[in-house]
Order: structure tokens, then sequence, then C-alpha cells
């Protein structure tokens, strides 16, 4: 038969607990069991009460022989156990009464004799003593037959255990008044994981209730069947989360934009198979129809067996990263002004292109409009843009999908044709073009040049060098004089010009790096005065003996050096070259004898120019009078109060300046009187007409007139008649230069040709 044990009033689960624990601590034999019942199922029981700390209590009778095993077990039992233990102290009369095991001292830290001395309202939480106070009281009235709840009892160190308490009213045989017995159990450590659980879960809320997005927990199904969302789906959805937990009202594939559907799905395929993080970025549908960019980070749960048990992760709104992205993406493709795609979108897809294979045809189309600039000049920037604007509108009408349109540089446009048929299809769409553009460009009688390169596999893979020969090849359409608007094909002509240019530029880069001193030479022509009737001076002209080439015409290389920006170190090194004869001449008795040097606008216009200059003045000890240097009429459209500003700063410094070439460019007379200069040098197109026109209609020696009224001296050049300078001389021109003097010589003929002269008159004026 089983050892059974009554307890008055308490639960089914608070006898649940007491049964629980006694069989954890209790060794039986085969058969034996423990039984918790209430009081009022007394037949068959084995009834005993124990004092837990006195095996022989006085004034109990022992109802069975086996309850000593029973007061072994509570002694040893894993719970605090105490019998009529009070809120309050204990009177000394009742101690007898009142029990308590060892797990009660341990828990509470205190013994027997200290709990009784206190009572366990002493040793009981404030925060917890009204509810405990409660219970017991209801206890006690009969109200309720046991209680349970968690409490904080107070250590002698004062620290706090926190302790599962179960009370309930205890009938002892030969007593009228119930006995109350109360069990405590140490679930210290249980509050702490709880409270770490609590403060984890409350971060967790946090940081989800924050997040720009929503946490989820799905299946690993289309339809994303969600397990868990956190409350950022509305915001970022406009749906609840119950609207999408376990498909309630709607998946979350629902809410994915159609086109992304698929890709998502099979991208979370590939990953999973992999065992890789999942990062996508796709659009979905908000419940009021709005699209959004969302950005998913989520891994794969799997099981021990390998199978994926669920998908986890987080979704953000990214929509305004994408705004922000699309639009750096179209400032970065377009042009802000048209709106066109630009140069760089023009690069990349001619790159991207150039990694295929060359299976349909290809081309660049060129419409250059950089006589467009003269409109700058003379209405204002405003007026020259407006123009643009209306020129791409009006191309815009030609783009289709096989014809893309850019603004690649300002004044010029490009078509990106593709898939054409032939040669001719292109050359329609050129005369499309020039019909197109001519109501627009003949209002303000200026052209302009389009030119095309059809794309090769020979040419493709180099698109720096392929935009470089749609711009000569434009600039040459340009230049032709057939009509206003000019069409021209990229060819074998342009391509040779295309490559000598291209060893002209490197052996220029040579002479500027230095590692070339010797294909760059300088030539004088002299300058013969007039008046004086003797050599004064010359002017150096630079001249290129190219090794592959053979010599090359100032005229040629000298708009590549400036086109390539190696005109400062290229004309660094003719000046050099030039002071070096001057020190030459003086070393020969030539004192007295002038060097002529021309100098572009690039060169005056660059920092510390004037510095420079003169500290190679010094270094070859030049009489600065004996220095003039030349600029040509075209250097003040670059900026003419900086420039002129330069002059007169070079002219203070003892210097001569003359404008070359006058009559032919920017200058006129009535400016004249404003130019920091000294001389005017006629160009040869006027001294030519002296040998075609009467003397009498020439307005050469109107020109000589009024720059003498103006304080400055005339040089003329092209001088190669005698009937040229004699005119000249009888209309007062101070100099002359030209074949009739002289043609350009190396140095030692130079220095020969005034030995030659000196004190001889070559030339008879008959005067």
């Amino acid at each position: 038969m089983g050892l059974k044990i009554l307890i008055e009033g308490a639960s089914e689960a608070d006898r649940s607990i007491i049964k629980n624990t006694l069989n954890e601590i209790c060794v039986l034999s085969e058969g034996e069991t423990i039984e918790v019942l209430p009081y009022d199922a007394i037949e068959d029981v084995d009834k005993g009460v124990y004092d837990f700390n006195i095996p022989n209590l006085v004034g109990l009778k022992k109802l069975n022989e086996r309850s000593s095993i029973l007061n072994a077990i509570i002694l040893q039992a894993p719970i605090g156990i105490a019998l009529s233990y009070n809120f309050e102290p204990a009177a000394p009369e009742s101690n007898a009464f009142i029990s308590i095991n060892p797990m009660f001292e341990k828990i509470t830290g205190r013994t027997k004799e200290d709990l009784l001395e206190l009572g366990w309202a002493k040793i009981t939480h404030p925060d917890d003593l009204e509810e405990d106070m409660a219970y017991y009281k209801r206890l006690q009235s009969g109200e309720i037959k046991s209680y349970s709840l968690e409490k904080r009892l107070i250590k002698p160190d004062g620290s706090i255990v926190w302790v599962y308490l179960v009370g309930a009213l205890l009938i002892l045989p030969g007593e009228q008044k119930p006995s109350y017995i109360c069990l405590i159990q140490d679930i210290s450590k249980r509050k702490e994981m709880e409270k770490e659980l609590a403060e984890s879960e409350r971060s967790k809320s946090v940081l989800l209730s924050h997040l720009p997005g929503m946490a989820y927990r799905c299946n690993f199904d289309r339809e994303r069947t969600m397990q868990f969302v956190s409350k950022g789906c509305h915001d970022l959805t406009g749906y609840d989360s119950e609207d999408l937990l376990f498909n309630k009202k709607l998946s979350y594939n629902d809410i994915i934009a159609p086109e992304y559907k698929e890709l998502v799905w099979e991208e979370w395929h590939r990953i999973l198979a992999a065992r890789q993080p999942f990062k996508y970025e796709y659009e979905i549908i908000t419940a009021s129809g709005e699209r959004k960019w969302v950005l998913e980070m989520g891994q794969g749960i799997f099981t021990e067996d390998g199978e994926v048990e669920a998908l986890e992760g987080i979704i953000m709104d990214i929509s305004e990263r994408r705004r922000i992205e699309d639009n750096l993406r179209y400032n970065n493709e377009h042009d802000a002004w048209t709106g066109l795609y630009n140069r760089r979108y023009l690069e990349q897809l001619l790159e991207q292109d150039a990694r295929g294979q060359l299976t349909e045809k290809r081309a660049i189309i060129s419409i250059n409009l950089s006589s467009v600039q003269i409109l700058s000049m003379t209405y204002g920037f405003h007026y020259a843009q407006e123009l643009i604007k209306r020129v791409a509108d009006a191309l815009k009408l030609l783009c289709n999908h096989n014809y893309i349109l850019f603004n690649t540089y300002e004044n010029r446009f490009v078509f990106y044709a593709k898939n054409y048929k032939d040669k001719e299809e292109l050359a329609a769409f050129c005369r499309a073009i020039g019909n197109t553009l001519e109501s627009i460009l003949v209002v303000e009688r200026i052209g302009c040049g389009i030119g095309v390169i059809e794309i090769n596999e020979s040419n493709k893979d180099d698109v720096g060098k392929l935009l470089k020969n749609l711009l000569i090849t434009s600039e040459k359409a340009v230049n032709m004089a057939e009509r206003d608007i000019n069409i021209c094909f990229f060819d074998e002509e342009l391509e040779t010009k295309i490559i000598r240019e291209a060893e002209i530029n490197h052996e220029l880069t040579q002479i500027a790096e230095g590692s070339d001193d010797n294909s760059l030479f300088l030539q004088f022509q002299p300058i013969f005065d007039v008046k004086q009737n003797q050599i004064c001076g010359f002017e150096a002209l630079a001249r290129l003996n190219s090794r592959k080439l053979g010599l090359i015409s100032p005229l040629e290389f000298i708009p590549i050096a400036e086109k390539t920006k190696l005109m400062v170190p290229v004309g660094e090194k003719i000046i050099q070259k030039a002071l070096q004869f001057l020190k030459r001449l003086k070393e020969n008795g030539y004192d007295t004898i002038s060097i002529a040097i021309n100098i572009s606008a690039i060169q005056l216009l660059r920092a510390n120019f004037t510095k420079n200059l003169f500290e190679m003045i010094t270094k070859m000890q030049a009489n600065p009078a004996n220095i003039c240097l030349e600029i040509t009429e075209s250097i003040f459209t670059s900026n003419y109060q900086e420039v002129n500003r330069i002059l007169g700063e070079l002219k203070s410094l003892g210097l001569r300046i003359a404008i070359d070439d006058f009559g032919t460019g920017y200058s006129s007379l009535a400016r004249e009187r404003e130019l920091n200069i000294n001389c005017l040098k006629i160009d040869k197109y006027f001294i030519d007409k002296l040998l075609l026109i009467k003397p009498e209609d020439a307005i050469t020696g109107d020109i000589i007139s009024m720059a003498h009224k103006l304080g400055h001296y005339v040089v003329a050049e092209g001088v190669e008649d005698e009937r040229q300078a004699e005119y000249l001389a009888r209309f007062g021109c101070d100099k002359i230069q030209g074949y009739l003097v002289g043609k350009p010589l190396n140095e030692d003929a130079a220095i020969e040709l005034l030995r030659k002269y000196k004190q001889e008159i070559i030339i008879e004026y008959g005067v």
C-alpha cells in the first residue's frame, strides 16, 4: 500500500508540485507510490504529521510506522517547507508546533530561531508584503484553501532571493484550528533569466519599432507565408502585420511587384543552395498602389537534416536612396541644359558594345555647331544657349531606337546609329539632319558640319580615338566651302592626316620633355629698316625637322602644340633658342640688332609668363629693347582686358610689342589706340594687292598713315617685288620683311648676311 499525505485546502496545481518534488527526492521500493490528496479523501489513507527537524515529536500520535520515512523525505526535500510559521514573531510556547526544514533555512539564509524571532513579514520585500498578506488573511478566514505567488525575501546581508511560494491550510489531528503549511522554491536564476529575456525582448522591440521597414520570419514557399511580422509592416506596405500573418488577408508575395516575383524567388533558391546571406533590391506595391523600392536582407534557417525550416530577415524601404541614385545617374548620364544623354554615357555605351560581337552595323554621326561661338560673342552667352536648346529639340524629332542623340560637348551633338542598312541610309539620315537644322541656322547666318564614322572591328575598341577622329571629321565638314551644311565621311585621307598629327604630337612631347633637342630649330628672316637703309633685326621662325616626316611647317605643328597644351614648354624652347641667337649677335658686335619672337595666347595668359621670360632674358644678358614680341590679332578674342594688361606690363619693362598679320583678324584701327603695342605688321595679303591694283586704289598707304598717327611704327610682311618696296617707301613704311630682303636663314647664314650688307644699301628707293 502506498504512502499517502493529506494537505488541507491545496489546489490541484499545488498538490501536483508537492507530489513531483517528493517523487524527485524519495527513493521508493517497487510498488510504492506517494499520493497527495485533499483532506476529504480520507479512506485508506495513512495519516501522519511530523516535525521536520525533531523525529520524536511529543504530543502527536504516530499513525503509521512508515512516518519516519516521510520525515526523512521532507528533511531532504529540494524545496523549503514550513509548518505553522506565522507572519509575526512566534511566542515561545508555540515554537513546538512550528517546523522549518533545512532547505527553507538555506533559501532564506536564516536559522529556524531567526525565522521564528522575526516572522515571515519582516523578511518579505516591502513591495511584495501587501499582496502576500492579503492572500494569507483570505486563507485564515477560510475564504480560500491555498494560494501561490512569486515574491522576494530579504536575506541577512540585504540581498534578495526570489521564491515561488505555495501556502495552504493544514489540518492536524485533534486540532480545531487549522495550521498553515508554506512551500518555497528558489527561482532567483529563473527570474534573472526572465529579466535578461525581458530586456532582450525590450531591446528587440525598440530596434524593430525604429527600423525603416519590417522584420519577418516566413515559410520557404512561393507565397512567403509569414509566421512573424514586425510593426514596421504598416509603414512599409500600408497593411497591418495581422493581415500578412499566415496569409490572413494576403500573402507577402502578393505585395511584390509582378516583374520581380520570379526574380526574388529564383534568388532565394540560389542563395539557399549556397548557404549564403540573401540581399536583393526590388519593388513592392503598397496598399495605396504606390510603388516602393525595398532592400531585403535575410538568411535561411535550416534543420539538423539540412532542410529549410524558415526564412528570417528584414525588408527596408530604400525608395529615397534609389531616388537619389536615379537622380545622380540621370545627372551623370544627361546634359543639364538640353536633357540629352551626354558624352560620358556615349562613351559607356561604345565601350559596352565594343566588348561584344559586332553583329550589326554601327556608326557615330557628329553635328558640329562651332560657328555658334560667333553668335555668343555678338549677342551673348544666353542667346547662343537658347539656340542650342532649339537645335536639340529639333534633333530629338529624328530619334528612334536605332538613332540615339547625345550632347557631347559645347555646341556639338552626336547620333549613335545602330542596325542601319548601308552607307546610303546613313547619308540620307545626315541629309535629314541638314534639312531639320537649315531653317534654324539660315536665320542666324551660320552653318554646321556633319561628320560620320562607321564602326568596325579595327576601330571599335579605342573609344577615345574614335571620338577624336569623329571631331576631326566634323571639323573638316565645317571647313568645307560647298554649302552652309556639309557632310563628311571619315576616310583614308583623314586617317592619314590623323596618323601624321599623332606623330607630330609625339615628337613635340619629346621636345617638351627635353629628350629631343635637335628636331626643333629656328630660322631667322631679316627685317630691313627703310629709313636707315640697313638690316635692323630678324624674326625667329620655328621649324620642326621630324625624323619620320621630314621638315614640317610651323603652320602645321604650332596649332597641334596649342591644341595639345604643349605650346607652353615648346614655346619656352623657342624663346631660349631666340635669346641664344641674340647673345651670339651681341658677341659678334651686332648689339643693336633686334629679335622678333612669336608668342601665342596660351603662353601669354600663362601664370608667371612675364616673370619666367625676364629670368631667361637676364640669364642670357639680353637687352629688352632688342626684343620684340609678336602676337596675332586673334589673341584678343580670348580675354581682351587681361591680354592688354599683360602687354602693358611687358611694354613698360622695355620690350616692344607688335601685332602680326594686321588686317586679317580681330583688330581694327579704332581699337589700335587702346592697345599697349609699338608696332603693326601689315599682312602679306595687302602687300600682294599692290601688284594687282593701281597704287591710288590701295589702302595700304592709309593703314600706314593712321598707324603713325596712333604712334606706332609699321612693318610690311611678304615684300617680294621692287614695286612693292617702292610703294611702301613712298608712303612712309618704316620697315619691310620678305624674300626681297632675304629668306629665312640659319644662324650662321644670318650673321654672314649682316657682314655682307653692313654699311651697304641693298635696295635703291630713289630717295
